[in-house]
Order: structure tokens, then sequence, then C-alpha cells
């Protein structure tokens, strides 16, 4: 048999091959979608009812100014128009090669094919065309309220970015190149994935951000020396172990958000705010929440208070022998602290020294980017998935949240994973992104109709354990840090709620990058700088304009503001006592369960 011969039979053999795993996958893909169980519409993407005000706004404006639509309209055909015709003389001439790309720069054409195949090239001008034009029509519906034309706007970009060439396999290079090279193996391998992810998610599909198999909390993740010396159905309480000799005397507690898991604050040495913090001489307390089951269905924001915060305050006090500590909370924990410290001061509980707040919101007024979310077609939704099920289910959170950055967290890893065949990337980041938490039914719909609609908090009409409560009663001296770039928490709204607090202490720090990056910026890396500025304009972007840039990290100087808080210096504190002894080592049990399992 000859060379030629010889690679023919290969290349037969491997072409069957993966055919029958071909085969394989494509019973595995239907027993896996059989599997996915009825979701409410409503929790699939928004009212029709979107769509149709902006088609009736669109028809109006027509009517009201024509000459601008037609204006629009003409501008549009004549650039596809004219971008076609010269194509089509480029071809003419006997040439394969591209007219002059004359379009904005977009990462997601990177592949140099974009630019000078003829085929590829028309492809992507036509559609950067056609989305400019789609844009600029949705810019023109001036008579919508604000509120409706933001999620117009919003959605609309989400259908462009659905339908972008790069997510179509043949019209993608970076596929059907490597497709060729592989004789087809990388799209064998991209079903494998597809299948799995599938599988994973009980007939759903959420694309794998990470390598699941690269990381293990509890031994490359969240490592940080400690021991869980409390535990209730809310929460285990982590004291860590001291990295100094002698500590400040006021004990810290940060409160993580129960929507994910604490350790984004304990990711690897390098990166970690729980290791820094305990080596800069505090006694450091984490609470690390449950992830409830449907048993938690009646598990409320006030049950949250009570048998979270309050519960961990004194605790933490009790285990210290300190009369005061000082709290930290981040994003929806930040919010549930500001509630909490309302209480405290009705009810003359003065067991806080000094609050610290990480992206959080407490005035609802201005939801930023997450509020084309938390119109009722959506909140409706989910309360009805909250009746049905007790919980908020992971999964919903998770895809919400990937939606605010889709290209990133959705189109292109999906590209990556079920295009190229690639694995998921073993990113520390990514794979806490994608252990995510459930909700407890109760608390969920009281928090997005109470908080995020009713914005009843900044109004003072918000009622916890038989008291009302106001944004005003948060009296403690305090510190808060918002992102400049953060798509959950924005921080003019993070602002304006720190702005209408009680303290006559505050300070107000702003982190360039965005809800994760921004907070967990280790001074080593020198990375992402920060503003500050003494006053508290009414204006945010007049605070802004005043504020100082300083290069680098934030913590030094949020450890600079708390330890003249903090008391004087005490001899390092082990964790737990006689009546707190050690439950399991840090980084504890819950943070590990998994209900949906």
């Amino acid at each position: 048999m000859t060379t030629e011969e010889t690679e023919r039979q290969q290349s037969l053999e491997r072409l069957n091959r993966n055919v029958a795993r071909i085969e394989e996958l494509s019973q595995r893909l239907v027993a896996a979608l059989s599997r996915r169980r009825p979701v409410d519409p409503s929790l699939q993407g928004p009212s029709h009812e979107v769509f149709v005000k902006a088609a009736a706004a669109y028809f109006a404006e027509m009517m009201r100014n024509p000459s601008r639509i037609i204006e629009q309209q003409v501008g549009y055909w004549g650039k596809a128009l004219r971008h076609a015709v010269e194509a089509q003389h480029m071809i003419a001439k006997g040439r394969l090669d591209a007219p002059q790309d004359v379009v904005p720069g977009d990462r997601r054409f990177s592949n140099p094919l974009w630019d000078t195949h003829p085929y590829f090239n028309y492809i992507k001008q036509q559609y950067l065309i056609t989305s400019e034009a789609i844009a600029n029509a949705v810019g023109t519906l001036d008579h919508l309220p604000a509120r409706e034309r933001k999620r117009i706007e919003y959605f609309t970009r989400q259908i462009v970015d659905m339908l972008a060439p790069t997510n179509f396999l043949p019209l993608n290079p970076d596929a059907m190149q490597k497709a060729v090279e592989t004789e087809g193996e990388s799209l064998v391998l991209g079903l494998e994935n597809l299948v799995r992810d599938i599988e994973a998610n009980d007939g759903d599909l959420l694309v794998t951000l990470a390598d699941r198999d690269a990381f293990r909390v509890g031994e490359n993740l969240a490592t940080t020396e400690g021991a869980v010396v409390f535990r209730n159905r809310m929460f285990e309480l982590i004291q860590y172990a001291p990295r100094t000799e002698t500590v400040h005397r006021t004990p810290l507690v940060i409160f993580p958000p129960w929507i994910n898991k604490f350790y984004i604050m304990d990711l690897k040495p390098a990166n970690s705010l729980i290791r820094w913090i305990v080596e800069q001489g505090f006694t450091l307390f984490v609470v690390s929440w449950v992830n409830p089951d449907p048993s938690y269905r009646d598990v409320g924001m006030e049950t949250y208070v009570e048998e979270g915060y309050l519960a961990a305050i004194r605790e933490a006090r009790a285990i210290t022998g300190e009369d005061q500590v000082n709290v930290v909370g981040y994003c929806i924990a930040g919010t549930t602290l500001a509630l909490t410290l309302a209480l405290m001061a009705r009810t003359g509980d003065r067991s806080v020294a000094s609050a610290t707040f990480f992206t959080t919101l407490t005035d609802f007024s201005d939801q930023g980017e997450v509020g084309v979310f938390l119109d009722d077609d959506f909140v409706d939704g989910i309360a009805r998935e909250c009746e049905e099920k007790g919980i908020l289910h992971s999964f919903f959170m998770s895809r919400t949240f990937s939606y605010l950055r889709s290209n990133d967290l959705i189109y292109q890893p999906a590209i990556r994973s079920y295009m190229l065949g690639e694995a998921p990337p073993a990113f520390d980041l990514l794979f806490w992104n994608g252990d995510g938490t459930n909700l407890p039914g109760r608390m969920t719909v009281e928090y997005l109709r109470a908080l995020c609609q009713e914005d009843r908090f900044a109004k003072g009409t918000f009622t916890l354990m038989g008291r009302r409560v106001a944004l005003g009663d948060v009296a403690v001296p305090l510190c808060a840090i918002a992102c400049e770039t953060d798509h959950i928490a924005a921080w003019r709204s993070s602002y304006n709620g720190i702005r209408q607090m009680g303290s006559a202490d505050r300070t107000f720090i702003l982190s360039e990058s965005g809800h994760i990056a921004g907070i967990i910026n280790p001074p080593g890396k020198k990375k992402y700088g920060h503003y500050t500025n003494a006053g508290l304009s009414a204006d945010p972007d007049a605070w802004k304009a005043k504020a100082t840039r300083h290069d680098g990290s934030w913590w030094p100087r949020w450890a600079a503001w708390l330890a003249p808080r903090s008391g004087g210096l005490v001899p390092a504190r082990p964790p737990g006592d006689a009546a707190h002894p050690v439950l399991a080592p840090a980084p504890g049990t819950y943070v590990l369960a998994d209900p949906n399992r």
C-alpha cells in the first residue's frame, strides 16, 4: 500500500470514528434535552410588550417626523448598497480581495480573514452596518419613558449581538479553519462540550466558563487558615487564624453576598482579600451563608437579619470579649447590612463601631444596567417560580448576570467550547462565577418587590421586625467602595445611597474596573487605580470631577481608615474559645454543599 493510500485509509477511519461519535452524542443530546423541565416564559425573556411598544413608538415617530425616518433608511440602504457594489466591483476585476474596510474595529472580528477575504468581509461589514442602523433607529424613540427606552435599547442590543455572524458555524472563519485543520475533530469535541453542558443543567444550556476539575475549594482555592467557630441554619462563622503577633482590639466581621459564595475574597493567596486583612493585624470573621434548598422557602429578609447579621455580630463579640465589632457588607449583603444598622439604631443597639460597604445599592431609584430585569414581566415570573419551587435556582441568577456581559460570558465562551472544541480554561474567577447558590423564595420576592422595585428603604417605608427603617438611620462611621464600570451595582446609585445615610463620618472611594475586579484588586498587582474626594456633593459626577485619582489598590487606604476605628493592639487571638469550639477547618462545610445534586 502506497503512502497516499495509507493516508486515505487513516483519514477514512478517522471519519468513521467521528461519525460514530456524532451518532452517540446525538442520542445523548436528545436524552438530555428530554429532561428539560417546563420553565415560565417570563424567566426566558422580556414580555412581548417591550417590542410592541418599540414598534408602536417607531411608527409614531414615522408619522410625527417622516423626514427623520427617511433619512435613516436612505443612509442605511446607501451604506449597504455601496458596500455591495464595491464587493461586486472587486470580483468583476477578477480580484479575490475585500473592498476597503471602513467600519470601526470590533474584537469579535479579530481573525484577519474578516478584513481580507471578500466573503467574510462582506458578511462582517453588512452585519456592522445593519447593527448601526438598528441602534440609530432605536435611538430615535424620543417620546418613550426613559425606563422603557432603556429596556428596548438593551434587549435590541441583545438580539443584535446574538445574531452576530461569529455565532454561526458557516460564517465563522476561526471555526471553519479549525474544522478543516482537524478533519472535523474540533466539531466533534464541540458537540461533546455542548452535550456535557446540557446534561449538567438538566436540559438547559449554560456555558461552562472554567475547567471544573482544575480547582477544589479548600485545596487550591479558599486556603487561608481558619476555623468554623459557630453554625446555625443560616450560616457558618469562620474565624481566621492570626498572621501577626498582635491584632487590633475591635474584630472585623465580613458579610459576603449570598447570591454567590464567600471565597471570591479568598481565591488564591496572591489575590486573597481575606489573607491580606489578617496580615494587617485584624481579627477577622467571615460569614459563609448556607446554600438553601426548598425547605428555606419561608426565609425572608428578617431571617437574614435576625439569624444572620445579628447572630454573627453577637457571636464575634462573645468570642473576642469586645463590646463592638466593625462590619463589612458586599453587594446584597451590604444592602441588608444597611437595613440591619438602621434597625440597630432604632433599637439602641451600639454593637457596631463602623461599617464598610462594597458595591452596595441602598437607593434603587436608578437601578443601573441590571434594572432591565426588574420590571414586572421578569419579577412576576420569578415570584411564580419561587412560589412553586420554594427557591430561585442558581441557574436563573447565573444566566441573568451573564446576559449583562453576553459577548464575554455567553457567546465567546460558546464559540470556543462548541465551535472550536476547546476545553474551558483553568481560571479561578470564572470557576467561582459558575459556583452559584440558590435563593430562598420569600427573601427573593421581598428583595425584588420592596427594595428594588418600590425603593422602600430610600423612601423610609421599609418595615423590619415591626419597625420602620430609613437610610438616614444609618449613623455609624462608614466607608463605601464602589466600582466605576460595575454592571450590577452602578456606582452613581451606590453613591446616592451613601450620601443619604445619617452618618457624620462618611468616606466614599471609587475604584476603577467592575463589580469583582474593582474589589479584588490586591496592592501587589498595581493594576487598577481609585478616586477619592473629601466631600460628598449632591451630584456624583460633580464629586468625581473634583476627585483625586490614585494609582493602585484602595486596600491600603481602607486599612488606614479602619485601623484607628479598631482600637489598640492586643495579643493575637486563635479561633474560637471554650464556648465556641472548632467545628470544622476553613472554608467550612456550607460552601461545599450543593442542594441541587
